[in-house]
């Protein structure tokens, strides 16, 4: 079984997980400004985007270009990966590919822990990305510890480039937001991103 066979139920089950989504996880992160590059990609690949309407496009156009923006933030001291295989353990289901992985790490060559964040692009499901998030949520903790970079809690993304929906997963709980963000206010999804790096 490859990550994307997971529901959530099948992750609840298979990992034993208790699935909280009765709590707001970031009300409390302020909005950043965004880079005029930013500003102007946006203001036309949204469009195009969804007009496309495709996991690709919506992944290419809109997600990619956030998370580029979250490097430069960052002064290129995170690293992320897309499309990367992510084969953690075979037996249980965790491998395959990731739409991207996030990373403490400068190393842009290949892949280090601590891995903070898996974002799963969707078309427009949010809801059924939730079971891959946290099957891949989980690898990313078992790969941190793997490399001696354990870290007490891992992230997750499910969006559809236009909506976000925010996954932490701490011990045996995963916390799913109450909030879903749009991207008109990609301030504050940027600003979720850097708080989630920090």
């Amino acid at each position: 079984m490859a990550y994307s066979r997971f529901t959530l139920e099948k992750a609840k089950q298979q990992f034993q997980l208790t699935i909280n989504q009765n709590t707001t996880l970031f009300s409390d992160i302020s909005e950043v400004s965004l880079s005029d590059w930013l500003q102007e990609m946006l203001s036309q690949s949204i469009s195009l985007a969804t007009y496309i309407n495709t996991e690709k496009a919506r992944s290419e156009l809109i997600v990619a270009p956030i998370l580029l923006e979250l490097k430069q933030i960052s002064n290129g001291k995170i690293s992320f990966f897309s499309g990367v295989r992510f084969d953690v353990d075979k037996k249980q289901g965790l491998n395959g590919q990731c739409d991207y992985l996030i990373s403490q790490s400068d190393n842009q060559f290949e892949l280090h822990a601590p891995i903070v964040s898996i974002v799963e692009a969707k078309s427009e499901n949010i809801k059924g990305g939730f079971g891959q998030c946290v099957a891949t949520m989980i690898a990313s903790r078992i790969f941190n510890k793997r490399e001696n970079e354990p870290l007490e809690t891992i992230y997750g993304i499910v969006t559809t480039g236009t909506n976000w929906k925010f996954l932490k997963l701490v011990g045996n709980v995963v916390y799913i937001d109450k909030d879903e963000y749009h991207v008109n206010s990609v301030e504050k999804i940027i600003g979720i991103l850097i708080g989630i790096i920090s």
